[in-house]
């Protein structure tokens, strides 16, 4: 048997063999339009995906480093020590230990640039007794003897010469700063004399003057006052000012260090460079950083130089713990916003994958039945998709690592490709089911499905509020989950009943003159394009849109309040003066303050921390907090700040010969009543009473001790000392730097410096300029401006997938006298009821969000400060959210309706009705 001859390929009339163009070619020239759109989706969407983990990992990279670096250089080094009483130390020896602690760094982290600082000091500082030395209330001062090698590169020789040399017996020569040796009278060639003691009386002689070249260089730091005279107070009941100061040695007066003072310590520090560490590096370094204190390296160095004394210390592991703790805090409310934008994108690649599908269902459905098979057909839809998705993406991703530089590359890529294989696998799936078998309606899967969603979105919430936000375990995929499936559930709801509510708006529209109501919302309640009806895919962009928008403003509001509330306790309201202790307020800076504009319920105040004892409780004598102030205004004041509130009514009364009427702390007494206390104040007694217990007072920041609140006008009274205030406080929009040109010109120079002056506003600046604060909310605003960008989308493309059957219906009322204007209308009757329904609801899951989640919230991290858990759930986040996305969608639908509306009118009408 014969093979057949081939079949000669087709030829055109120059004899050339005809081949059919390429599919993906020929597709993309049919709809360029289409092809532009769908890469610029893509491009969008892989953009925000691959930008949002590069974000995260800046935020928590920048919030790391300024906290480390807020702590300063001391809580940030690493320290090793030991003591002469283990043997003494040559310069080589301190030398050779520093080489061999640096030899053991840079794996993990590295050294500041600032470089180790190392030396020897005295153990104690030893009192002067050398006549004409400055003393202040007749107190010696005192004086430290430090040896630094590198103490000539910090600093500049003003007068004489560095030490060096001096005999045995002879003084010690030594180099003071030169603020130093004027501010204790001790100038160049001054002997200085300490008291006897066991070492007998010893000497140093002053051979030169220095000045540090830069006093706030990090090189000083936890060095005692070698670049000045420290002004210290004694630690007796009655503190004195005296004296204290440091002075070089040469590398020869090193051994002189430890008679000096009674022992020397030989000390190396070791600045960490904090500005290269990283967030996701962190669990690394602080294990290498507790192997050096603790671990393996702290006993190597140990065992090499034969001194089990030495002792490496460090406050590292703390604080890495602290700021990994913080930021686990952090991470769930953060990411609840990019979830939603991740929700909402999901929602409109389907429904652009919907809307492809119907258009180019017919042209599908005729390849099919003309031999292709579905897989065929898939795997040119794919083809023609990887042509247009993959540079859009390809770029997208190399845009936002342009953009965003950080190491890390691996959370960006995944979520890049995951976006990427969304918008690539979109339509040929929806093409795939398509080109299916036809099967009946099967509402019985889509209401199982949706009891799952419930149930699912039930044992979410009640878990979070069972067990809380767990920040330990890291990011929390629960209360990520919570809000979106919570959204999700209204979404299902609201599309079971949208078709009866505005099936029911449509029937009062009808009975009314006018058919374009009617006609609007009859498409809008069963749905365009000859569905039974509306789509659910709208619905759920816009909810998740608006409820993660609203819970997170919600959580950012709640932010702001906390923290108004922890400034306000901490200040005692919105500003405080304080005299230095021992001193008052005088008369005309108390009216002054009170007549600064914005200043509200101003409180003058007596405040006695230190002699105060209460007689008479279970407690025995306990040593009190005293406050007398005007019952009136400290009750409004306390009202405002949140703590220590009282009805001032209760301090009324105190005629003489009863116990006056005092508000007691919970500590000193379990509930009020008519025993009487007595309370000694600066060795004068009063007889009191406990009228009420409070839990605080604004006077008091922050304080946990025994606390008591007496009336001004009889406590004067009976107390005429504690006539002067020495506080004072008030509520209001109070301006700081009024407030402290006030004080500098209503108080002695003396004393001027040493008045505390406090605000609210500045509390609450220093506690928002958190970095972590503001990635977390430069991240939520962002991603609600991405879901607000997508979900308006979605409903554009709604639209667009119901224009054909829309532009019929227009090019048929057209005919029939409809002008332009009322089509604009119906077109917006038909979309508008969905998204306000929408916002209406999204709002209210919002709301209920924060109700239901809001309990096992914690906002200590964002908020700076260390606040009770919970939402303070308020209208006015929740409604701006849903008002502002409704309008934008109004804005959207309006101007798609006025743009092309009466093109598809014209075009329908050219073409004619063929349906």
């Amino acid at each position: 048997m014969t093979r057949p001859a081939p079949t000669p390929a087709p030829t055109t009339a120059d004899g050339r063999g005809h081949r059919p163009a390429p599919w993906v070619r020929t597709r993309l020239r049919a709809a360029p339009l289409t092809v532009l759109l769908g890469a610029a989706l893509a491009f969008v969407a892989v953009l925000l995906a691959a930008a949002l983990p590069r974000a995260v990992d800046r935020g928590a990279d920048q919030a790391l480093r300024s906290f480390l670096h807020d702590q300063g250089p001391g809580p940030t080094s690493l320290s090793a020590s030991v003591t002469s009483r283990g043997g003494r130390m040559t310069p080589q020896d301190l030398d050779t230990v520093l080489a061999a602690l640096r030899a053991r760094t840079g794996g993990a982290f590295r050294l500041d640039a600032s470089g180790p600082v190392h030396g020897a000091r005295g153990v104690k500082a030893s009192n002067l007794a050398t006549p004409g030395l400055d003393r202040p209330e007749a107190v010696d001062p005192r004086l430290t003897l430090v040896h630094l090698p590198e103490a000539a590169a910090h600093t500049s020789l003003v007068a004489g010469r560095w030490p060096s040399g001096g005999e045995p017996g002879a003084p010690v020569p030594v180099a003071l700063s030169r603020s130093a040796s004027e501010t204790l009278k001790a100038p160049l060639g001054t002997v200085l004399e300490s008291t006897p003691s066991i070492s007998g009386t010893l000497r140093a002689e002053v051979v030169g003057l220095y000045d540090a070249t830069d006093p706030a260089d990090v090189y000083w730091t936890d060095l005692p006052c070698l670049t000045k005279a420290c002004q210290n107070r004694t630690p007796d009941s009655l503190p004195k000012v005296y004296w204290q100061t440091a002075a070089l040695v040469g590398a020869d007066g090193l051994d002189r260090i430890g008679a000096w003072g009674e022992g020397a310590e030989y000390f190396w520090r070791l600045p960490v460079d904090t500005g290269v560490l990283r967030a996701d590096l962190l669990p690394g370094v602080s294990r290498e950083i507790a192997s050096f204190v603790t671990g393996p390296t702290a006993s190597g160095l140990s065992a090499a130089f034969k001194r089990p004394d030495l002792h490496i210390s460090s406050r590292l592991p703390e604080l890495f713990k602290r700021a990994e703790a913080r930021q686990q805090g952090a991470a769930p409310l953060a990411a609840i916003g990019p979830a939603g934008v991740a929700g909402v994108a999901a929602v409109v690649f389907c429904l652009a994958a919907a809307l492809t599908g119907d258009r180019r269902e017919a042209e599908l459905r005729l390849l099919l039945a003309r031999g292709g098979s579905r897989r065929s057909l898939v795997r040119r839809l794919l083809g023609e998709g990887a042509v247009t998705v993959l540079p859009a993406a390809a770029l997208a991703a190399w845009l936002a690592i342009r953009l965003l530089p950080t190491p890390r590359l691996t959370a960006s890529l995944v979520a890049a490709t995951a976006v990427t294989l969304l918008a690539l696998l979109a339509f040929p799936v929806r093409a795939f089911v398509l080109l299916s078998a036809p099967h009946g309606p099967r509402p019985r899967r889509r209401l199982v499905a949706e009891l799952l969603v419930l149930a699912a979105t039930a044992a979410a919430v009640l878990e979070v509020r069972r067990r809380g936000v767990a920040p330990a375990a890291g990011l929390d995929p629960l209360l990520v989950a919570a809000p979106l499936l919570l959204a999700l559930s209204g979404a299902l709801l609201l599309s079971r009943l949208l078709p009866a509510l505005v099936g029911a708006l449509a029937r009062a529209a009808g009975r009314r003159p006018g058919l374009i109501g009617f006609l609007g919302l009859a498409r809008a309640a069963r749905g365009g394009g000859g569905r039974g009806r509306p789509s659910v895919l709208p619905l759920i962009a816009l909810m998740l849109a608006v409820t993660t928008g609203g819970f997170g403003a919600t959580v950012l509001g709640s932010v702001d309040t906390e923290r108004l509330q922890v400034a306000r306790q901490a200040v005692g309201g919105d500003a405080q003066i304080a005299a230095p202790s021992g001193e008052a307020l005088t008369p005309e800076l108390i009216r002054a303050a009170n007549e600064l504009p914005g200043v509200r319920t101003p409180v003058a105040a007596w405040v006695e921390e230190d002699d105060a004892f209460l007689f008479g409780t279970d407690r025995g004598s306990p040593q009190v907090r005293v406050v007398v102030v005007d019952p009136v205004a400290y009750a409004a004041l306390a009202r405002t700040v949140g703590r220590g509130r009282f009805d001032p009514a209760l301090l009324a009364g105190g005629a003489p010969g009863t116990p006056l009427p005092a508000l007691f702390s919970g500590d000193l007494v379990a509930r009020a009543g008519d025993q009487a206390y007595r309370l000694r104040v600066r060795g004068e007694e009063l007889q009191v009473r406990a009228a009420a217990v409070v839990d605080g007072t604004p006077a008091l920041p922050g304080s946990g001790a025994a606390i008591l609140v007496l009336p001004a006008q009889p406590a004067v009274a009976l107390t005429p000392r504690i006539s002067t205030p020495n506080r004072w406080f008030a509520t209001g929009s109070v301006d700081a730097d009024r407030l402290e040109e006030l004080v500098r010109a209503g108080t002695p120079a003396t004393t001027a410096e040493q008045v505390l002056v406090r605000t609210s506003a500045a509390t609450v600046a220093g506690l928002a300029a958190d970095p972590l604060q503001h990635s977390a909310g430069r991240l939520f605003w962002a991603a609600v401006a991405g879901a607000a960008g997508f979900a308006v989308l979605a409903v554009l493309l709604t639209l667009m997938r119901a224009a054909p059957d829309r532009a019929a219906l227009l090019a048929r009322l057209r005919t029939m006298g409809l002008r332009p204007r009322q089509g604009v209308a119906l077109i917006l009757a038909e979309a508008l009821p969905q998204a306000l329904v929408a916002a209406v609801g999204g709002g209210l899951v919002a709301a209920a969000t924060a109700a239901l989640l809001g309990p096992a919230v914690d906002l200590s991290a964002l908020v700076g400060a260390q606040v009770p858990a919970g939402l303070r759930l308020t209208a006015r986040p929740v409604l701006t959210q849903a008002l502002g996305l409704a309008a934008l969608v109004a804005v959207a639908v309006l101007a798609e309706a006025a743009i092309s509306g009466r093109r598809q009118i014209s075009t329908e009408l050219r073409a004619g009705d063929q349906r």
